[in-house]
Formats: C-alpha cells, structure tokens, sequence
C-alpha cells in the first residue's frame, strides 16, 4: 500500500469477553452517538499490526496486552471509504478511508480492569 493509495493503514480489535459478549465505544468525539470497535491507525515504524493493536487496544481501553489473547486474525484486510463529507475533516484531508487488518481477541481480565480514562479515550 503505497501513500498515493490516500488509504490509511490500520487495525481494528473485535474483543470478547469470556461470556462472549464483543467490546464496543461510544465515541466522545461524535454528537450521533457512533460506537466502534478499538481501532486506530499503524504510526510509522510500527511494522507489526497485530502490536499496534495491542497499543490501540490500551490506549482506548485501559487493557493491557498481558490480559489479551489472539484468538483469530482476518485473513484479508478491511478497506473502507470515508463518507465524501468527512475526507476533508477527519486527518487532515490526507486520506479517503482506512485499510485495515483485523483481529479477534479474548479479554482475560475483568470489568475493572477497564479504564477509558486515557490519553486517548
């Protein structure tokens, strides 16, 4: 993937908890009430995605990677395209959508140990 793609290089964690139920976010930055996945964008020299998950994860949740377990990986990357009214609002107008490898993970610690209250919640 080359940067004259203008598609953002990414990652994206479905996490369950032992019960099964997945992980989901309100995003606090989006007046519609939009939930997501932890996901987040591959920082140059990050070279391996499933790592960058990992960081993603704690970053949005609190949840360290020692309390991650990788259960499955997508076997193709996920492309989307932005809406054509958000290109030139989200990251600065320099991409069109994310291309995204994905992951399915198992939580291994409890409730508690979640805390959105992060640098980057």
């Amino acid at each position: 993937m080359t940067k004259g793609d203008r598609y953002r290089r990414g990652v994206g964690v479905m996490l369950l908890n032992p019960a099964g139920n997945v992980f989901v976010g309100a995003r606090i930055d989006n007046t519609d009430e939009a939930w997501q996945m932890p996901q987040g964008g591959i920082d140059e020299g990050e070279d391996d995605p499933w790592q960058t998950a990992l960081r993603e994860l704690e970053e949005e949740t609190g949840i360290p990677p020692h309390l991650v377990e990788r259960i499955a990986d997508c076997p193709e990357r996920l492309k989307y395209d932005l809406p054509e009214e958000l290109r030139g609002k989200l990251w600065g107008g320099k991409w069109k959508g994310q291309d995204q490898d994905w992951y399915l993970a198992r939580f291994l610690g409890h409730d508690s140990d979640i805390n959105i209250a992060t640098k980057h919640p």
